[in-house]
């Protein structure tokens, strides 16, 4: 599988920088002599533990948040995941929240994600001292009404996109200073959030999101510096308008500006990308590879859960073989029929039109890389999974499904507002709490969590905290799950969940072993954890004849029938606390490069919408509450990232 080795030198440069700089734990800025330094953790554990976040969070600055009166702002979100409270939505005279918002188990890390796209346009809009402030763009988008999102939502579907004349043109402002400084305060709060004592309670990471929407298909990555080193703007759509063009930027102004800058970037909601957002730009030759390993090397992770839905698979499209899957049908944004877009990607999606592809979704995206590596020598999907929140109102870790109570401010703060049809405004039915990202670890600090997120020791989970490790190896069997040393034996011999197994570091001479361990989440007093019920392995592979190919094994655990009282919301059956699983393929060709991730499987509960109509008067519950089109219950899960197997 390939590797870009540019990327590993740059690296080792940013960290020779840094010894030069002082010692491993000093930071110098790129624009002052100010050496910050932090202590090392109390807490560390060589063998990792997991850690909870959320990378994709917007606050008042991004265009579709402050238009449904959310006034979080960056400093807010980050108190917010520390466990916090804050005020949302309704405002009040002065126009601040007044509904006390808290969660009730704070993450461990977090990144403010708003949109780099009218950072400065947004801030001169909603400021009463600024020249633009009675403008007509500006008048229109405080009216915050459907037609104020298209009208700065359209400008990132442009293949050309250009800026408001009116806001930043002649006589106007110069938008971009203006958006620097609200970079800089962005920085800030994410400095002021950042634990740098021994005791590592809190990591904040530095991020914004790339907002591409071309042809109205999305191609959004977040992106995640390592360290407060990072580029004096943000990169958005306008200076960027492909995501070619952001990674080169990335590169320039990151990666090999000398500062000791690092950064990696998160795609996220394929499921709305009509098969564009995983298309090589360039798709065969020497252009096609040195794409692929930009791309590699830039975007080790992929986002399969959010609000706006779930990125696993999806049933009844072209492009692999494979028994069907009835668990693919969790939580589709799309409700209608839809047409396979096949080798022709779409346009469309973000507004509920146009084909759907296999591409759109992690297995059909992983598959992709094992085929294109044939073609141009490199994999450009070797994929790590995560799950986020997107929220829009400043709301990290806000996943619960039996207290979701909305994640778009006033747009969806009610049952009512919530239940109800997709359609032009954000917010319906088909959306969800959002999920959360699990890192494993040595300890809670910006170095341990890039680190482990560059070689992709992470998992997704659809909001539950469910633990989950694989490791890959050989000649392992079921008594490993029974060793208290388990861990250290399967990291010692083998690789863990983002590992490539018959590497020069691993080279193994038998079927693959995988091991998979997962318990229940705790939960808390009010909300006790869900039992599990069952633990799966997705392998995929592509044959000689350059078929892809999926299957699922259960490898712990059974479908154990368990189900909800839907009058009441009680679980009913019986589930586990904890699950671990040893399986060795037993239909292993040597000579397929091959992936594998697990699934880890909840006891059915009531899907958050479904408790909404519970809430409601019968007779004035929607047609979606007759649970045909929209299930009354969900099977929350974890997705780890793969092991790979990579032939000689």
């Amino acid at each position: 599988m390939g590797v870009l080795n540019s990327r590993t030198l740059q690296r080792f440069g940013a960290v020779a920088l840094a010894g030069l700089i002082g010692c491993n734990g000093c930071q110098k800025g790129a624009d002052t002599a100010e050496v910050r330094t932090r202590e090392a953790c109390v807490d560390q554990d060589p063998l990792r533990q997991v850690f909870w976040g959320d990378l994709h969070i917007h606050t008042r600055h991004s265009f579709d948040a402050w238009i449904y009166d959310v006034r979080a702002t960056p400093d807010d979100a980050y108190a917010y995941a520390k466990g916090e409270v804050i005020y949302g939505p309704p405002l009040d005279a002065a126009g601040q929240g007044t509904v006390a918002l808290q969660l009730e188990r704070p993450l461990d890390f977090a990144a403010v994600t708003d949109h780099a796209a009218f950072l400065g346009e947004i801030s001169a809009c909603t400021d009463e001292t600024s020249t633009v402030y009675e403008t007509e763009t500006c008048v229109d988008y405080r009216e915050a009404t459907a037609l104020s999102i298209q009208i700065f939502g359209t400008k990132l579907a442009a293949v050309d996109p250009e800026r408001f004349e009116e806001l930043c043109g002649d006589g106007g402002i110069d938008c971009l200073a203006q958006a620097g400084d609200v970079w800089r305060a962005t920085q800030d709060a994410a400095e002021a959030a950042y634990d740098r004592s021994d005791a590592c309670s809190f990591t904040s990471f530095v991020g914004y999101e790339w907002s591409g929407a071309t042809n109205i298909s999305n191609f959004h990555r977040n992106v995640i510096f390592r360290n407060y080193r990072v580029p004096e703007l943000p990169t958005s759509y306008f200076e960027a308008p492909t995501a070619r063009e952001l990674w080169m930027t990335l590169e320039d102004d990151c990666l090999n500006a000398g500062t000791g800058c690092d950064v990696l970037a998160i795609p996220h909601n394929s499921n709305m990308s009509n098969g564009q957002q995983f298309q090589l730009e360039v798709p065969f030759g020497a252009d096609a590879t040195e794409e692929a390993e930009r791309r590699a090397a830039l975007e080790p992770l992929f986002e399969v859960f959010q609000h706006k839905g779930d990125a696993e698979c999806i049933e009844g499209l072209s492009g692999y073989v494979g028994d069907p899957d009835e668990l693919c049908h969790f939580e589709k944004i799309r409700l209608d029929e839809f047409n396979d877009c096949g080798d022709t990607p779409g346009s469309g999606a973000m507004a509920g039109f146009g084909c759907v592809s296999n591409l759109d979704f992690l297995r059909g995206i992983l598959l992709e890389g094992l085929k294109k590596e044939r073609e141009v020598g490199v994999n450009p999907f070797p994929l790590g999974v995560v799950a986020n929140t997107d929220t829009h109102a400043g709301t990290s870790g806000r996943v619960n499904e039996a207290a979701f109570s909305g994640h778009l401010g006033s747009a969806d703060d009610t049952p009512e507002e919530r239940v109800v049809e997709p359609g032009f405004n954000p917010g319906s039915v088909t959306d969800n709490p959002g999920g959360l990202m699990g890192v494993w670890a040595e300890s809670n600090d910006r170095d341990a969590l890039f680190d482990a997120m560059l070689r992709k020791e992470t998992f997704g989970t659809s909001g539950p905290r469910i633990p989950v490790r694989m490791f890959g190896g050989e000649g392992w069997t079921s008594a490993l799950c029974e060793d208290v040393d388990w861990v250290d034996t399967a990291d010692s011999s083998g690789v863990p969940m983002g590992g490539s197994l018959n590497s020069a570091s691993k080279p193994i001479d038998t079927a693959p072993s995988f091991i998979v361990s997962a318990l229940q989440d705790a939960g808390t007093s009010n909300y006790p954890g869900t039992p599990l019920q069952r633990i799966q392995i997705v392998k995929g592979w592509v044959d000689d004849a350059g078929e892809g190919h999926i299957r699922v094994v259960d490898v712990a655990g059974e479908d154990n029938g368990a189900s909800v009282d839907l009058e009441t919301c009680e679980t009913q059956g019986t589930g586990a606390a904890s699950l671990c699983g040893v399986w060795t393929d037993d239909d292993f060709d040597a000579s397929e490069d091959a992936f594998y991730y697990a699934r880890v499987l909840e006891n059915p509960v009531c899907r958050w919408s479904w408790r909404d109509c519970l809430a409601m008067e019968e007779d004035e519950r929607p047609a979606y509450c007759d649970g045909q089109t929209i299930s009354p219950t969900i099977q929350e899960r974890a997705w780890t990232s793969p092991v790979w197997w990579s032939a000689d």
